[in-house]
């Protein structure tokens, strides 16, 4: 079914919730294991039609901002997700403390009564209405970013549009729209604190009330972090700074030295490789999307299945526009078993970035949708769905030339030297969201003094003075996750480092490094992140002297491709 012939219509709270309470008075007659997983499917029949419906309601709101009718319906979504979540965990509950637990594990699997108990100790009725409060304050800093029209070169660009132009060949244009992009941030400054300093205070009252001392532990059950937790991710984090930034500070040289850079690497430097300009998408819109196609359709026989089901039901939504929401994502349908890609495209490279990495995403879904029976372990915890996206950017390798022809080298190059110097700067975004919520009476401006500090510890190369907004150490808040997806952001390093062993992997024999990558995609969410990884045969991020292996193998690989 194509995307614009899903119907929609907003689903009966009501009688939702009753149907729920009535599997929860089923399950506790029940007379056997056989008689509650009964129940289960039951309640996942009801999960996955509602989280369709919900689903379709965020993308068509993304799509269009300013369309009132699904405004209202993620408003409604919004609203009674906390309440539905309740109905969720009570029947949860029921089942972690079920008489017939041992046997409901071998249908179910342990790691699912895991998951579960984790789930169990970041929800209480009694925070529902902080949920909701947080929801809407989410929508809100959410509408704001994609109000952003900003006079820039005769015409109105939203912040994606500016994109192309930070990567202009002339610095001047480089800095003027950065300049540019903080000045819509600046003009908003006030309001941007504010919802920032509502949600930090926010999150922190959830926390509270579930007996944390702070939010940090319960964003990681948020998370659900069933393998690691802050002191995993606090030696992550020192293998960052000792191991992997001097390394980036090294790329930074190399790259100034190619843009015939003799001052300082400013900030509007950092996204310019290539002294004849940045290696560019070579085609309209439609025609990457037909490489895509092509791409896909030839790579293996489970992504051209893949592939054709996505172009079949228009399962793309890629261009960037007014009231567009920013970014990108990739979401799913459970009903029909599709995922949709939403992107903004700009014209520049990051549009490929796009068509690999979230379809990264869509093809995990697809696979795991068809070969693991129970929708609860499809997917596994974000770290490795991002290893899913992130890897496929690297083994789409031999089919670059289809997007970048001639400047296909200069795209490579670029792309694996983001890859590395994105881990220090994602580490930075974590770090600073885990000293924020250890002190949430922290005022705006010391919020701005942190990230200034840290960013002289992740990115010490690049020099902010004399920009507005990135200026005064407020670039933080130019990132979606921090406001709608607190902690998420170091699941993207954790998975980079695991797809850059992906391409370790390609670059000695890419068919192993395929099935290896295939069979990770397989196991969808039927294992934790760690043994996921260590089953496939590779290190976790989180081992000691990880991140070191991986960076002398990426380093010389480097060395060997630097162009002129």
């Amino acid at each position: 079914m194509k995307f614009s012939e899903m119907p929609y219509h907003r689903p009966d709270a009501e009688a939702l919730f009753g149907a729920i309470d009535a599997l929860c008075d089923k399950l506790d007659k029940a007379k056997s294991a056989d008689e509650q997983y009964a129940c289960y499917l039951e309640l996942e029949k009801h999960t996955i039609e509602v989280g369709t419906l919900s689903s379709i309601a965020y993308v068509r709101n993304t799509i269009d901002t300013r369309d009132p009718f699904y405004e209202k319906e993620r408003a409604f979504f919004d609203e009674i997700s906390p309440l539905l979540n309740e109905k969720i965990l009570n029947f949860g509950k029921k089942l972690c403390t079920s008489p017939y637990r041992k046997e409901l594990e071998g249908k179910l699997s342990p790691l699912w009564f895991y998951n579960m108990e984790l789930q169990l100790k970041g929800f209480s009725p009694e925070i529902i209405p902080l949920m909701q409060e947080e929801a809407k304050l989410e929508a809100s800093y959410q509408k704001l970013y994609a109000s952003a029209q900003i006079d820039f070169d005769g015409k109105k660009c939203t912040i994606p549009q500016l994109a192309a132009y930070k990567q202009n060949p002339d610095r001047s244009v480089r800095k003027a729209a950065y300049e540019a992009e903080g000045a819509f941030f600046d003009a908003h400054r006030e309001e941007l604190d504010d919802i920032y300093d509502k949600l930090v205070k926010n999150r922190t009252q959830q926390a509270k009330k579930l007996g944390f001392e702070t939010y940090v532990p319960l964003g990681y059950i948020r998370m659900g972090r069933n393998c690691y937790g802050p002191d995993g991710v606090a030696n992550f984090r020192r293998q960052v700074l000792s191991d992997l930034v001097p390394l980036v500070d090294k790329v930074k040289a190399a790259q100034a030295k190619r843009i015939g850079l003799t001052g300082d690497f400013k900030f509007y430097d950092d996204l310019f490789t290539f002294k004849d300009g940045n290696a560019v998408p070579q085609g309209t819109p439609e025609e990457l999307l037909a490489s895509a196609k092509k791409m896909y359709t030839e790579m293996s026989p489970e992504t051209a299945e893949f592939i054709k089901v996505m172009f079949d039901n228009e399962l793309f939504d890629v261009l960037s526009k007014e009231g567009k929401a920013a970014g990108g994502y990739c979401t799913d349908f459970p009903l029909y078993g599709y995922p949709f890609i939403f992107s903004n495209f700009n014209g520049t490279s990051g549009d490929v970035d796009v068509l690999t990495h979230e379809a990264g995403h869509a093809f995990a879904f697809y696979t795991a949708n068809k070969e693991i029976p129970l929708s609860d372990l499809r997917s596994p915890s974000l770290e490795a769905c991002e290893t899913h996206s992130m890897s496929m950017e690297f083994l789409t390798s031999p089919y670059h030339h289809l997007f970048f022809k001639d400047q296909t080298a200069k795209y490579e190059l670029s792309h694996a030297e983001d890859a590395l110097s994105f881990i220090p700067y994602g580490t930075m975004v974590d770090h600073f969201q885990e000293l924020v919520y250890s002190k949430p009476e922290m005022t705006p401006d010391e919020r701005n003094a942190v990230w200034a500090s840290l960013e002289k510890q992740y990115r010490p190369y690049i020099d902010f003075a004399g920009l507005p907004f990135y200026g005064r150490g407020a670039g933080w808040q130019r990132q979606l996750h921090i406001y709608l997806n607190p902690f998420y952001y170091i699941d993207y390093c954790l998975a980079q480092t695991v797809a850059l062993q992906f391409f370790a992997l390609f670059l000695h024999d890419a068919q192993n490094a395929w099935e290896k990558y295939l069979a990770f995609v397989r196991m969808g969410g039927t294992k934790t992140f760690v043994d996921l990884v260590h089953s496939a045969g590779l290190l976790s991020p989180l081992d000691d002297g990880c991140l070191k292996r991986i960076t002398e193998t990426i380093a010389a690989w480097l060395s060997s491709h630097q162009l002129a």
